[in-house]
């Protein structure tokens, strides 16, 4: 079954009604509630749980997945890093004030379970973005190596697919590419904002869905580089793409991707024995969400 950001977004709206009925928000909830409420909504459900142990590991994976997609939502629509961090605050206060086995809290708790009845049958979703979208698949295979979470993106002289690949619920970051001048890389490297240096992401959006806009300047970048190098298999390769290579990135990486800002960009640069490396740019969007949703399969 497969179903889209938006279709979720309603099926998860009616525990807004439950969840405020318990007390555990700071403000009222409606139909029309913006992003950030319904984020506090979730991060309050979410330290409850850890209180009173209401959900099993598959429903407590949901619900963290659905609290990084409101997340996401609330920074995209203008919140800012002290924003969440202050709607973190009063939602984990609020839900430290709840009587665990109380009747409204109980029946939130049960609205919550209801909701993720349809949500556990859903193998792929796809999250729209500004400029690609990501497409998660946690079929169930230890047969079958595929792209768990994947973007495509078509560059001047290439096509990349970047993302999540393996045979199991445990993928590794991956970049495929294929050149239309037959050249192979011999490296590759994922560059992507350092919060250590740049604790706000570098927007500049007057190039409308110029992705060259969305990645900060050398001094506030961090490199990652590739791990391994292979031959692009069949069966990660689409069917419009001709012979490619396949570059594998640390772990930590795609923690560290999972942390950016839904609007900011990343990119892979692929190096070549003679000329300048050739730079693909990657829109982060919802991978933090389609991530949370891939961890789903592995509890």
């Amino acid at each position: 079954m497969t179903i889209g950001r938006e279709t979720a977004r309603r099926r998860t709206a009616k525990w807004a009604g439950a969840v405020a009925a318990a007390g555990l928000l700071v403000a009222p909830l409606s139909a029309l509630a913006g992003p950030l409420d319904l984020y506090i909504e979730r991060t309050a459900m979410a330290a409850a749980d850890l209180r009173c142990g209401f959900f099993d590991a598959g429903l407590r994976a949901a619900l963290e997945a659905g609290r990084v997609q409101t997340r996401n939502a609330a920074m995209r629509g203008g919140a800012s890093a002290e924003d969440l961090s202050r709607a973190d605050a009063r939602a984990r206060a609020s839900a430290a004030t709840v009587v665990c086995d109380s009747p409204a809290v109980s029946a939130a708790a049960a609205h919550v379970r209801d909701a993720f009845q349809g949500f556990a049958k859903l193998r792929q979703m796809t999250y729209p973005g500004e400029t690609a979208d990501w497409r998660a698949d946690r079929s169930s295979s230890a047969e079958v190596h595929r792209w768990r979470l994947a973007q495509e993106t078509d560059f001047a002289g290439g096509q990349m697919v970047f993302g999540l690949a393996g045979r199991d619920t445990r993928p590794v970051l991956l970049a495929l590419a294929s050149f239309e001048d037959g050249r192979a890389p011999y490296g590759a490297r994922l560059v992507l904002r350092d919060e250590s240096r740049a604790s706000r992401p570098y927007l500049d959006l007057r190039g409308d869905k110029d992705l060259t806009r969305r990645l900060p300047p050398a001094g506030a970048l961090r490199t990652y580089a590739a791990e391994a190098r292979s031959k692009a298999g069949l069966d990660l390769r689409p069917e419009t793409m001709g012979a490619g290579w396949a570059f594998r990135f640390p772990k930590e990486a795609a923690a560290r991707l999972s942390a950016l800002h839904p609007r900011e960009a990343v990119a892979v640069e692929f190096l070549f024995a003679e000329g300048p490396p050739r730079r693909v740019y990657v829109e982060v969007g919802d991978f933090a969400v389609g991530r949370a949703f891939l961890q789903m399969a592995a509890r």
